[in-house]
């Protein structure tokens, strides 16, 4: 018997270029000292805080089924924590608690694509997107951001892309990148939705992470709000990775209809983990600071270090917790690259083709080892980068 083929073909072919971390993965099984920096998972944990309210509300008894749709208290607290970021009025029924990010994207697809439309996502991205497209039965159209435009994704590309299409997904602050869009190109994004009749999926679990200019979602320019689905998560602004605690916003009958559909799949979050994440919100906006100052001080740290050589060339990290580092000086592909540095240096980076074409000739860096361990591989990084460039040459 053979699986369907939906699921057979949810990744297309091959590994999604993720094999080069599961051979560090091995490594460090094994015992060798791999320096990773690949996923963007925190070096630090979830707060002490946070775990106490978790274990409160277990023990208090919340560990029944809890309402589908998520409590009350953090409906509120999530609307009310967008209708300040985004300046649309936005109320408990505009929002729908999922198990993570990625479940709040799988829903939103389910929600805007029938089987066989186009569902477009820009090129680079996060490696789930193509394969959470071809999950709903939808045909999963890339659009390429280039280097050369400081992968801000250009309003022609988007308008000559969406003719048929139903659905576009963005994300900003961005990841692979680390990009985030400018208003320019955000206006970009919703002109082409609007003159397409598009739904527009907005990832934007990476919000409270901005170093230079400003995160402006899509939902807050006029007349998105009604075509916009927003996708956020306590994941990466509160280090609660584990916890698996997301949300979905967008219009009352659209959410109404993804309530619908989380009763069949997921029946929502355990009550304590919500609970849990109704505290963390309580925290406030400097506790989500405190959460992304490492990652912008090793931000600094990188381009510090970047300007000392010619080499290595950097895509314009203004948020998040990655780098795009161009590595095309060397001769090599961002899949040879990433291979020769674990296997020369035990450091682990992700190939820029794992997140698409246009991130060819490209490595992913996340900033997500301590400062020593960080500084100690970037300054290996740079120098093995350096050596390859002057073999290059000399050949």
């Amino acid at each position: 018997m053979l699986p369907s083929t939906r699921i057979r073909n949810l990744t297309g072919a091959g590994d999604d270029g993720w094999g080069l971390f599961y051979r560090a993965r091995a490594m460090k099984a094994a015992g060798e000292p791999v320096l990773e920096l690949t996923i963007g998972e925190h070096d630090i944990r979830t707060d002490p805080r946070i775990l106490d309210a978790m274990e409160a509300s277990a023990r208090a008894g919340h560990t029944g089924y809890a309402i589908v749709p998520g409590i009350p208290a953090l409906r509120d607290a999530v609307a009310a924590r967008l209708a300040e970021r985004t300046g649309v009025p936005t109320k408990r029924d505009n929002v729908l608690i999922t198990p993570g990010g990625q479940a709040a994207l799988f829903a939103a697809h389910h929600a805007a694509c029938d089987d066989g439309d186009r569902a477009l996502y820009i090129d680079p991205y996060y490696a789930t997107y193509p394969g959470t497209i071809r999950a709903v039965g939808a045909v999963a159209v890339p659009v390429a951001a280039r280097p050369e435009d400081g992968f801000q994704p250009r309003k022609e590309a988007l308008m000559a892309a969406a003719k048929g299409a139903r659905s576009l997904l963005v994300n900003s602050p961005n990841n692979p990148t680390g990009v985030v869009y400018s208003e320019e190109t955000i206006r970009g994004i919703a002109q082409a939705a609007e003159a397409h009749d598009l739904w527009l999926i907005s990832d934007e679990v990476y919000d409270t992470q901005v170093w230079d200019g400003t995160h402006l979602s899509p939902r807050a320019l006029p007349g998105m709000a009604d075509r916009t689905l927003l996708v956020g998560s306590l994941s990466k602004s509160h280090a609660m990775t584990g916890s698996r605690l997301g949300w979905v916003a967008g219009p009352e009958e659209m959410v109404g209809h993804l309530i619908t559909l989380a009763t069949h799949t997921t029946y929502g979050v355990p009550g304590y983990i919500q609970e849990a994440g109704l505290h963390a919100l309580s925290l406030g906006p400097e506790f989500e600071a405190e959460i992304g100052a490492p990652f912008r001080r090793r931000r600094d740290m990188l381009a510090k270090l970047l300007a000392g050589q010619q080499v290595i060339r950097a895509a314009p990290a203004a948020g998040a917790m990655y780098a795009m580092l161009d590595i095309r000086a060397t001769g090599l592909s961002g899949k040879e690259f990433a291979g020769r540095l674990l296997d020369a240096e035990r450091i682990a980076v992700m190939p820029g083709e794992s997140f698409g074409q246009a991130g060819a000739g490209h490595i992913r860096v996340a900033l997500t080892l301590p400062d020593d361990a960080f500084a100690e591989a970037a300054t290996r990084l740079v120098r093995f980068a350096g050596d390859l460039a002057s073999a290059a040459v000399a050949g």
